[in-house]
């Protein structure tokens, strides 16, 4: 897997996160096709103070690098949001960012 951009901004009691994932996101068939392994995200979570504010559960069938867009009320500027992938082979990756 690789990276994720995070950036999370409040505004009018809302907080907006923009979530850019580095993943080939390569299902079993694509991956015979194109002679490469298969690797994909299967969950993503994004918590704030240990709550989880937003989750999905992923599949191949995104495409690649996948962009998210999510809002969520209960948080403030200067809090910390905590990003977690799973890919299909159960390796963990997280990232964070203070919510401006």
């Amino acid at each position: 897997m690789g990276s994720m951009k995070i950036k999370a901004k409040f505004k009018d009691g809302v907080t907006e996160v923009k979530l850019l994932l580095t993943s080939p996101m390569v299902g079993k068939e694509e991956a015979e096709t194109k002679k490469v392994p298969v690797s994909y995200l299967t969950h993503v979570t994004a918590k704030v103070g240990g709550k989880v504010v937003w989750e999905a559960s992923t599949g191949p069938f995104l495409s690649k690098d996948p962009y998210f867009m999510f809002k969520f009320k209960g948080a403030k500027a200067g809090d910390e949001i905590v990003v977690e992938t799973i890919d299909d082979k159960g390796k963990t990756e997280s990232d964070k960012d203070v919510i401006k």
